[in-house]
């Protein structure tokens, strides 16, 4: 694993990027590793855009809030995808993982991102629709991001929801919702 892992979250306003930042952070505990969730920066109204971050470490995390250049970006809401500079400072050979309904060849392609950077992408919209009822993008899109770092088990990530979730929500939401992460962690496609 590398000494630090950062993650550039994009969303709108009301999509949870704060809390699913958060629930990954907190699946990286159950492993002895660090971690940093920092709040949203931009607009707090419903619907605007906004970036949350994640840090990942295996050693202490020093508490400043810029991160210059994210290893991955992660995109919550598809329409961002064509306002958003995606590939903005991010490290060479780095990640982005985009709500997408279409192939990652088809996303480079439509963005024009070349091969210096991994490109994935899940329709987490289908996803949680079909599992959860409704269209939440931070649930599934918590499953994806634990695949492609390769550094937070899926058990620790499941772990993590069913203790947060157990103490809100009735156990059927509760299933539905691991259902919806563990079914993202197995779909989501990279190139």
């Amino acid at each position: 694993m590398p000494k630090m892992v950062e993650i550039r979250w994009h969303a709108r306003g009301g999509q949870g990027a704060v809390i699913a930042s958060r629930y990954l952070a907190a699946s990286a505990i159950r492993q002895n590793l660090y971690f940093q969730a920092f709040p949203q920066f931009g607009t707090e109204r419903m619907g605007a855009p906004i970036v949350a971050y994640t840090r990942i470490s295996d050693a202490p995390i020093n508490l400043r809030c810029a991160i210059e250049e994210p290893d991955v970006v992660v995109v919550l809401d598809p329409t961002l995808l064509k306002s958003v500079n995606v590939t903005a400072n991010l490290k060479e050979g780095g990640s982005i993982i985009a709500n997408y309904p279409g192939t990652p060849e088809e996303l480079a392609k439509e963005l024009n991102i070349d091969g210096k950077f991994k490109v994935y992408t899940l329709d987490a919209y289908k996803i949680s629709t079909e599992e959860i009822g409704r269209p939440i993008p931070n649930t599934p899109m918590v499953g994806a991001l634990a695949r492609v770092l390769g550094i937070i088990s899926l058990d620790n990530v499941l772990a993590e929801f069913e203790e947060q979730f157990s103490h809100r929500f009735k156990p059927e939401i509760v299933e539905k919702n691991l259902k919806a992460v563990r079914r993202a962690y197995e779909e989501v496609q990279g190139v």
